[in-house]
């Protein structure tokens, strides 16, 4: 394989040898709604726009409420501060400066643009990182929890993708039946008004649309928010029914690392075998040093001392002929990496962003690797034969998809986690993973467990970060021992230097005698 063979949710099947031939709409709900559920809703009313009992269709109230969640993202802090310094500035024009920052904060309007421009910035890939991190002191100094949470401007959360762009068509001809035929229905969809609004900001897409024979439109909702006797409720009380229970974090992580404790559970971090290996960086071609990237010096450096714990790892654990997976693998920076010290190996890229994966081929042609290949699809879609799997920093349940790859291919595996906060159960996974925690904590108190392991920031004061560090030690203790049970030795570790990730924590495992690799 020496092209990115594309695997995304308009593409129906996945046809890339040993992976998978299932169609995304039977593995993933969200891909299954936009691609099947919301067209078959809006083909369905169509056939009778004018009915007696409008009732909105589950789907479309579905993909409302989606709307409404909180939006994820990896630089959430850096955004929201952001949207606050905006905030602030529009405040402090009708603000007096005497009244202080802390006053100005409790007057501030609410901004807009933050997140359309980070959706832009992400298109046209103008954004300025270091701009971007400039933040007068008071702003560095608010907490999390008062800052201004970020609008779900798009599908997926702030960037505009190709989700957006497989919902427009039946999104526009469903508002714009309403429009025709129940206006007042449109005040039930205040959230998927204002996406299908935001839509029409993104360069391209109006003109699109129209070589579509789409005219979109601008709708505006009945003033009166009350529903109206035609509208049926049926579909709402069929959505609540359907969504598991949001569980409110309550209190701190003192009390739950207290009871964990008290049952003999605490995060025991076993000694780095090698603290000190390096790879030979200046020795190495350019393409191979992610320093070459497109990422400050500082970056380059932690990067590099990150890459010098996996592949550490990794080297211990490869023998001739083995197949590495580099999952989530980004750029490349990993992946190409391993394949160049370790070229009697194959190593194999999985990544669902083209841009990232084209990228990575382009280093790898100027190396002329042989020994690198790139599949573009989502982690649990590739179900081929492998030897080693290795993440570095998947976000949250990311982790835990790249375990069970491994797990399921009785392969070995160096994982280091990332995102704590965004674990949460699904489908596929429950929380905690281990029968030991869970005779111990329920679901809410392992999400403590995880919120709180988000903070290790450095700019956090001493305390704070100790206690995160616990609580990530515990969260990964959690998911080693849940490997353990199914026949794996695993080493829980840190990163050395530890300051080269807030997220320093490493999970490398081995299955016992009895595993056998299988596809």
């Amino acid at each position: 394989m020496s092209a990115v063979q594309p695997v995304n949710m308009v593409a129906s099947y996945c046809l890339t040898p040993n992976t998978c031939l299932k169609a995304c709409a039977e593995v993933s709900k969200w891909t299954r709604l936009c691609e099947i559920d919301i067209p078959s809703a809006v083909e369905k009313h169509l056939c009778n726009p004018t009915e007696e009992a409008l009732c909105i269709p589950p789907a479309v109230l579905l993909l409302e409420k989606r709307l409404g969640e909180p939006v994820k993202v990896h630089n959430d802090d850096k955004l929201r501060r952001q949207k606050l310094q905006q905030q602030v500035i529009s405040s402090n024009d009708s603000t007096s400066q005497e009244e202080g920052f802390n006053a100005t904060l409790k007057h501030c309007k609410p901004a807009c643009g933050v997140e359309l421009s980070a959706a832009l910035a992400k298109l046209t890939m103008d954004e300025d990182p270091d701009e971007a991190t400039k933040r007068p002191p008071d702003i560095r100094r608010v907490k999390t929890t008062h800052l201004p949470k970020l609008e779900h401007h798009f599908a997926e959360g702030l960037y505009f993708t190709l989700t957006d762009i497989v919902l427009l068509p039946c999104i526009h001809q469903y508002l714009s039946s309403l429009w025709k035929h129940a206006p007042h229905a449109l005040s039930h969809l205040p959230l998927l008004l204002r996406w299908y609004c935001h839509v029409q900001d993104i360069p391209g897409v109006r003109k699109a649309a129209e070589n579509c024979g789409m005219t979109l439109f601008m709708p505006q909702p009945s003033k009166s928010s009350m529903l109206s006797p035609e509208i049926s409720t049926l579909s709402e009380l069929e959505l609540e029914s359907t969504q598991p229970e949001k569980l409110p974090f309550v209190g701190g992580p003192r009390p739950t690392l207290t009871k964990l404790k008290e049952s003999g559970i605490e995060a025991v971090f076993s000694p780095h075998p090698c603290p000190t290996w390096t790879l030979p960086w200046e020795d190495l071609p350019t393409s191979v040093n992610p320093t070459t990237g497109k990422m400050s010096d500082t970056r380059a450096i932690r990067k590099c001392q990150q890459l010098n714990n996996l592949v550490a790892m990794v080297t211990e654990l490869a023998h001739p002929g083995n197949i590495v997976v580099d999952f989530c693998s980004g750029g490349g920076h990993v992946g190409i990496v391993l394949a160049y010290m370790l070229p009697q190996c194959q190593v194999i890229l999985v990544e669902n962003k083209e841009e990232s994966l084209v990228r990575a081929k382009e280093r790898c042609t100027k190396l002329n690797m042989k020994n690198i290949s790139f599949i573009q699809t989502n982690l649990d879609y590739y179900i081929g034969t492998f030897h080693i799997g290795v993440a570095l920093h998947a976000c949250g349940v990311a982790t835990d998809m790249v375990l069970e790859r491994c797990l399921q291919a009785g392969a070995a595996f160096v994982i280091s986690p990332c995102c704590y906060g965004f674990i949460q159960n699904t489908q596929k996974f429950t929380f905690p993973r281990s029968l030991s925690f869970s005779k111990i904590l329920d679901y809410k108190e392992h999400m403590i467990l995880c919120r709180f392991a988000d903070q290790t920031a450095l700019q956090l004061p001493e305390e704070r970060r100790i206690i995160g560090k616990s609580c990530m030690g515990l969260v990964d203790l959690d998911r080693s021992w849940a490997a353990e049970s199914r026949g794996y030795t695993v080493k829980l570790m840190t990163m050395e230097p530890d300051s080269c990730s807030p997220k320093n924590n490493m999970l490398v495992g081995q299955p016992g005698p009895k595993h056998t690799i299988s596809g």
